[in-house]
């Protein structure tokens, strides 16, 4: 995923802090896998989703 190790990810899912130089790798994964970042000024912080996992799963193949 992005240049990034499995026990980062790992790491993520555990709720542990991440190296800042991490963060722009994640971003960019989750964005191309579908995720929108909302910026707080459009209305609050959050993501949504505007790809399926079907979509996403058929672009990596």
């Amino acid at each position: 995923m992005a240049g990034i190790s499995l026990n980062t990810i790992a790491g993520l899912e555990r709720g542990e802090a991440l190296q800042p130089r991490t963060l722009p790798g994640i971003h960019t994964a989750l964005e191309a896998a579908g995720m929108e970042f909302i910026p707080v000024y459009d209305g609050g912080a959050g993501v949504r989703l505007w790809k399926s996992m079907d979509e996403t799963s058929h672009q990596e193949n």
